[in-house]
């Protein structure tokens, strides 16, 4: 069972290494940090309406902040949906079903090989645009110390650390982004549904979140784990939202799994 999904994960991934998209995505993970924090560097205005937008030119440190603040709006959802909204539906806009599970592999191992590709993607493009923003803020802005939430100065050691837990407490979240749109592929049958649907879900998430509702139904939500790092950046720091989110994050990838997995088993493509 494992070599067989491991045979079947090799396979996707040289498929996605192959793929245009998936290089654009890591290419602009790697550069759009780069590129706004330079714009910040050379200009004098500031996103001031955003979480540490003001003091983006006063320290580096701030300039990873503002990019995972920023990328909870679009890029995580982009990320989570772009291989694994594709990657099962790809085999019926193709017709290759009959033939990849006339192979010798079976359903179970083709599943799960595709799983993990959706779901190493997502992580994989999540810490490279984490580690590309840190370095930009430190090589472009500088390593001075960073202003909390709580106004309280953190020596550039300590924030870093912070910083970096911060980008780690969005990974559940972002996995559980993934199996949605993993879902939606097996369920659709569509490519442009499984990469649209999960981003236009998650940003009606993110809207709910912003109006008067019952807190249970907003710690439910698969976004709430964007914005639970808030508490590591305040005095003194908490860590509830960010086990809410966490544990959210696992139901939604557990789910929809389930569901995507027993869809894809009783569906007559042979095999």
């Amino acid at each position: 069972m494992l070599r067989g999904i491991g045979a079947v994960t090799s396979v996707e991934c040289s498929k996605l290494a192959a793929q245009m998209k998936t290089r654009i995505v890591l290419a602009a993970c790697v550069a759009g940090p780069f590129v706004f924090a330079v714009a910040m560097r050379v200009q004098s205005n500031v996103p001031a309406d955003t979480l540490f937008g003001r003091s983006i030119t006063e320290s580096g440190l701030a300039v990873p902040l503002v990019v995972l603040g920023f990328a909870a709006l679009w890029v995580f959802p982009v990320v989570a949906s772009v291989v694994g909204g594709d990657l099962f539906s790809s085999e019926d806009r193709y017709g290759t079903w009959a033939t990849l599970l006339t192979r010798s592999r079976t359903r179970a191992e083709v599943f799960a090989g595709k799983v993990v590709t959706a779901l190493g993607f997502s992580l994989v493009a999540t810490v490279v645009l984490a580690l590309s923003s840190i370095a930009a803020g430190l090589l472009v802005i500088g390593h001075q110390p960073l202003v909390n939430l709580s106004g309280v100065l953190l020596a550039p050691g300590p924030a870093l650390v912070r910083i970096a837990t911060a980008w780690a407490s969005v990974l559940p979240s972002a996995i559980g982004l993934t199996a949605l749109a993993v879902l939606a592929s097996v369920a659709t049958r569509s490519s442009a549904a499984g990469i649209g649907l999960p981003v236009v879900g998650a940003l009606t998430m993110q809207l709910y979140a912003m109006v008067d509702g019952p807190e249970v139904i907003r710690r439910s939500l698969i976004t709430s784990g964007f914005g639970a790092w808030h508490g590591l950046l305040a005095e003194p720091s908490y860590y509830g939202p960010i086990g809410h989110a966490a544990l959210a994050g696992m139901l939604y990838l557990v789910v929809c799994l389930a569901i995507a997995h027993h869809v894809l088993r009783h569906r007559d493509i042979g095999g």
